[in-house]
């Protein structure tokens, strides 16, 4: 073990009660917790190297949505070895089982199952890479887990990093650990970025040249299911025909905002719907807890999206704000909106996922923190898909010109689909990295 890699250890070691501690809190009752510690049914050492699964880690919800037609192009092209999909979180776990849901019988497809990402001690990385044996490990964006990456290539198993991206405040934060960062980045075996500014940043931190190439963003490859699309259409069926917005992947310090710029669209528009949607799950009862006072002071009223018995129910009009509390199910919310706010960008965490509510059809509003998306925010305000806005007075004044206005409402949509449809195209350079290591 290297001194950076062995320090990073000891590093997580020491922090392993604050760890366990968050692990125990997002239990998933679908897994056991000793998934945590690499603890999976094994594939039999008899298994032929033919059949040796492949395996695919997302983190969280957006990159699982992301990987999608990934999923179903290596199910379709290897379709005798199995796939295991990891994840970080419950909410990537639900989008997961989704995903993975085919019927056996009838599509000849080899098994698929999903199981949490262990933490990534040196015992616990070991352990599930021995008991997995993988023919090929896939990792999504910025999982570069140093502890996980040795074990591969201790076990002569290729690891490729897809869709590869890393902004520049996170080039900054890996170039403080720079030794760690080239001793992992040395075990990737190909690397396939977003950008070749992307690119260059994992370069300088290490990669060898000859491993990657920038074959543009797999984000654009987002295929929205018919029947996501089906669901939010008779959810918005139950809204009547009120204007509706969402804000989505909130996070702490911005629902305050979304709130007060919720009230201004009201004084202008006063059937607007909101529906607030935290991103992490955990926030899910103070958010809840929070509209219903905010809504309760104007004497209007809040409603949890896993407390409406069916979609096809009616909101009442009194209902102000529909906090979207249900796992797994923001393509669907998305789908019943009509203009998009995109969370995690009113604060300085650099924003999310812009392309899903794009691919809908949907104009598009931002805060002014975009790191993790700059060349997408970029080319999206470039073709008027896309409004920035500074604070909860211009957010407010966005949204109700939008409501005032259906044809620049329309229009902006428009251009949003388009740019999603022109930027396609990095699956198949995706594709081609991967079988130079997996071939048929």
């Amino acid at each position: 073990m290297s001194l950076a890699r062995g320090l990073y250890s000891t590093a997580l070691t020491l922090l392993s009660p604050l760890i366990w501690q968050r692990v125990w809190r997002e239990h998933d009752a679908q897994h056991p917790r000793l998934e945590r510690l690499g603890i999976i049914p094994p594939t039999p050492n008899t298994t032929p190297d033919s059949e040796r699964p492949i395996w695919l880690h997302a983190a969280s919800l957006g990159e699982v949505v992301m990987v999608g037609s990934l999923v179903e192009a290596l199910r379709q092209r290897y379709p005798w070895r199995p796939l295991v999909l990891t994840t970080m979180t419950a909410t990537g776990a639900a989008q997961a089982a989704r995903l993975l849901h085919t019927p056996q019988g009838s599509s000849g497809l080899a098994p698929a199952r999903h199981h949490y990402l262990p933490l990534d001690f040196p015992l616990s990385a070991r352990r599930f890479v021995r008991r997995l044996r993988p023919v090929l490990a896939i990792m999504v964006e910025t999982e570069l887990w140093p502890n996980l990456m040795a074990a591969c290539a201790r076990d002569d198993i290729a690891l490729c990093v897809i869709n590869g991206r890393l902004s520049p405040r996170a080039f900054q934060r890996y170039r403080r650990i720079g030794a760690l960062m080239r001793d992992s980045l040395a075990h990737v075996s190909g690397l396939s970025a977003k950008s070749q500014q992307d690119l260059e940043r994992f370069m300088a931190l290490g990669l060898p040249p000859a491993r990657g190439a920038a074959v543009g963003s797999l984000k654009f490859e987002l295929e929205i299911a018919e029947q996501v699309i089906a669901d939010g259409q008779a959810l918005r069926q139950s809204f009547a025909q009120r204007p509706v917005w969402i804000a989505a992947s909130t996070h702490d310090g911005e629902d305050d905002q979304i709130l007060a710029a919720h009230a201004a669209v009201r004084d202008q528009h006063p059937q607007a719907l909101l529906l607030l949607v935290p991103r992490h799950p955990q926030r899910f009862e103070a958010v809840a807890a929070q509209a219903a006072q905010w809504c309760q002071a104007r004497g209007e009223s809040s409603l949890r999206r896993s407390a409406m018995s069916e979609s096809g129910t009616e909101v009442a009009d009194a209902v102000s704000v529909l906090v979207g509390d249900s796992l797994g199910e923001l393509l669907t919310l998305y789908a019943a909106s009509d203009i998009a706010f995109i969370g995690g960008s009113l604060v300085p965490i650099g924003g999310h996922n812009l392309l899903e509510p794009a691919a809908l059809g949907l104009p598009l509003l931002s805060g002014p923190s975009l790191d993790n998306f700059s060349e997408i925010a970029e080319v999206m305000t470039a073709e008027g898909a896309l409004q920035v806005v500074a604070d909860d007075a211009a957010l407010a004044e966005a949204v109700n010109a939008l409501f005032s206005d259906q044809a620049a409402q329309q229009k902006a949509g428009q251009a949003a689909s388009q740019v999603v449809e022109r930027n396609r195209g990095a699956l198949s350079g995706t594709l081609a990295m991967l079988e130079h290591h997996l071939p048929l």
